[in-house]
């Protein structure tokens, strides 16, 4: 149970007080105005269930009440639109070494891809490897019930072979939301990086804002992104083992090497390799049919990883986003990657500011994505510009400006 306490001072300023912590807000008495875009972690969340409220005026006196869930509201569909162009499909057509389809495939001996398309926001693909009475899962969903469909569908698997260990591939919530479901017995293994920046992702509550907050030009957005996810009851399982350069585990006598080759796409980006069944999981270093995000950068070393990745000798990739594809796909999301970055020395060569630069350059796709420049948080293509000029960007102002620019 948290408390949390409303209360006037003299200057009739409202304070909300819990854990441990005193937030002052307006006069409005909503947990709302706690929320900063330049750091959403620091958002002390949602009342919950039996949560208690106080709230104290000076001179009237003092109520208490206790929060208390209540059943989901009833769905009200849209009102219709005489003006409002129908969507877009949403259809990933990149080339696919097997059907691209909702649900599990195998991918090699003993080894399994969870494919969810269209690969788009929040649309991720795990993993599963099985050894001599025990497993391994590489990443869990951005929700509960995705999760927990995917769980019920290894059961086939892991029936005969224990989940013994996780690997989250990053810090991102469609990689670790629902890392909650996972049996005690689970060992939950990620870099040291990611561990720590974990901490620090953005939480449920803001997501599920996304979904119900007018947040103006955006909206449509955002709602769209995120309107098919259920991001309540997510609770934060933080890995119980983190590593830093690589590690190889013995699963049940198989050989499964762990290596991380961020920072690119996150602070630390791990990949699982099978040597093998010659499968590689390439988590989010990979998005094939959709443009890389480029949230930590920087990209020369994203190029870099890429080489890693080929260097493994694995026929077979399962990216973070997109269709299963083989060492063809890595080649062509490097060469997107350099494509980003000459464009960008071409920018700077010609002098456009930041802005400009945004407007200017032609990164030879519609859909792209927000990324963190080489030398400061920015989308793209500003990796070698002058960074007193390129502007550190949060994540949700970054997604706002790719919102802008309509892109997925």
């Amino acid at each position: 149970m948290r408390w949390v306490t409303y209360a006037t001072d003299a200057g009739d300023r409202v304070g909300v007080i819990g854990d441990d912590r005193i937030h002052p807000v307006a006069p409005g008495v909503s947990l709302i105005e706690h929320l900063s875009l330049a750091d959403p972690s620091a958002f002390p969340g949602w009342l919950r269930d039996g949560d208690v409220v106080e709230l104290t005026v000076e001179r009237l006196g003092r109520t208490r009440q206790s929060v208390r869930a209540s059943a989901p509201p009833y769905p009200l569909k849209p009102r219709h639109n005489p003006d409002r162009r129908p969507p877009r499909p949403r259809v990933n057509r990149a080339p696919s070494k097997l059907p691209y389809t909702r649900g599990l495939h195998e991918v090699g001996a003993d080894v399994w891809a969870w494919l969810l398309p269209d690969g788009g926001y929040g649309w991720s693909n795990a993993g599963l490897i099985a050894g001599e009475g025990a497993s391994l899962l590489a990443d869990t969903l951005f929700d509960l019930p995705m999760t927990a469909e995917m769980l019920d569908a290894m059961r086939k698997v892991t029936g005969r072979h224990p989940l013994t260990h996780a690997v989250l591939t990053h810090s991102n919530g469609d990689h670790t939301h629902g890392n909650q479901l996972l049996g005690e017995q689970v060992q939950i293994i990620a870099a040291e990086a990611t561990c720590a920046e974990m901490r620090h992702e953005m939480p449920p509550e803001m997501l599920t804002a996304t979904q119900v907050v007018d947040i103006g030009p955006a909206t449509p957005y955002f709602r769209e992104r995120f309107g098919a996810f259920d991001f309540s009851g997510i609770r934060l399982r933080l890995p119980d083992l983190t590593y830093d350069g690589e590690l190889t585990l013995d699963l049940g006598g198989r050989e499964v090497r762990v290596m991380n080759l961020g920072p690119a796409h996150t602070a630390a980006d791990s990949v699982v390799h099978v040597p093998d069944a010659g499968v590689l999981f390439a988590g989010d270093l990979l998005f094939v049919g959709c443009t890389p995000i480029v949230w930590s950068g920087p990209i020369a070393n994203w190029i870099t990883a890429c080489d890693k990745m080929i260097a493994t000798g694995a026929g077979t990739i399962v990216p973070g986003h997109g269709p299963v594809t083989d060492p063809d796909g890595i080649r062509a999301v490097r060469g997107y990657l350099t494509h980003v970055i000459e464009q960008a020395d071409a920018a700077h060569a010609r002098g456009l500011t930041f802005q400009e630069a945004i407007e200017a350059v032609d990164l030879g796709v519609r859909n792209l994505a927000g990324r963190r420049a080489d030398r400061g948080q920015s989308p793209p293509p500003l990796p070698r510009t002058d960074p007193a000029a390129t502007p550190e960007l949060d994540q949700m102002t970054l997604m706002a400006k790719m919102a802008d620019k309509g892109l997925s």
